[in-house]
């Protein structure tokens, strides 16, 4: 093969291998324009769409909850939605004696709860599930919410999750809610 033709074969491998890295990755998830956030799930023309109900928190407040640093004075629970089966429920994390969140697939929440010991439910459309929680002022806890849903229902379950894992699955995730 002579040189010219070699080297036009291999800019053009280079150049579609380049053209198709973009298609590779994943999009960075976008917020819509009254401040909510969708997770789409599908094909264009079959997709599933699940929306939180309320905004989301800034890009700021995200990247500070990103830092999975303590809160003074408060335990700080992290919730994480994140798992192969679970595509498409708004379910509702409350606490016993506190603020409620709404979480989407693939997403977390931060609560920032007093000291001491909480229930977290996890409430949808075809059941809930109950996890009891404590910790002393300047904790960090994680909690993985975990389901899967079926054509024929969901379910979840909660249950505590390591510093590590859940650490980093909730990095690459959209913070949907931050209540204290």
């Amino acid at each position: 093969m002579s040189s010219p033709r070699r080297r036009t074969l291999l800019l053009g491998l280079f150049g579609s291998a380049l053209l198709t890295a973009g298609c590779a990755t994943e999009p960075v998830p976008r917020t819509n324009a009254d401040g909510t956030y969708c997770f789409r799930i599908g094909k264009t023309n079959r997709r599933t769409v699940t929306c939180t109900p309320s905004p989301i928190p800034s890009e700021q407040i995200e990247a500070e909850a990103k830092r999975f640093a303590a809160s003074q004075g408060a335990v700080t629970v992290y919730v994480v939605r994140k798992r192969w089966a679970d595509a498409k429920n708004l379910v509702r994390v409350s606490t016993s004696d506190g603020p409620a969140v709404d979480t989407v697939p693939n997403s977390f929440a931060r609560l920032r709860l007093a000291p001491g010991a909480h229930r977290l439910t996890a409430t949808w459309a075809d059941g809930s599930v109950s996890l009891d929680v404590s910790g002393s002022a300047g904790d960090v806890v994680f909690v993985e919410l975990i389901g899967s849903t079926w054509a024929w229902g969901s379910r979840y379950r909660m249950g505590p999750g390591g510093p590590v894992g859940s650490h980093e699955r909730a990095a690459k995730l959209r913070l949907v809610a931050d209540a204290q």
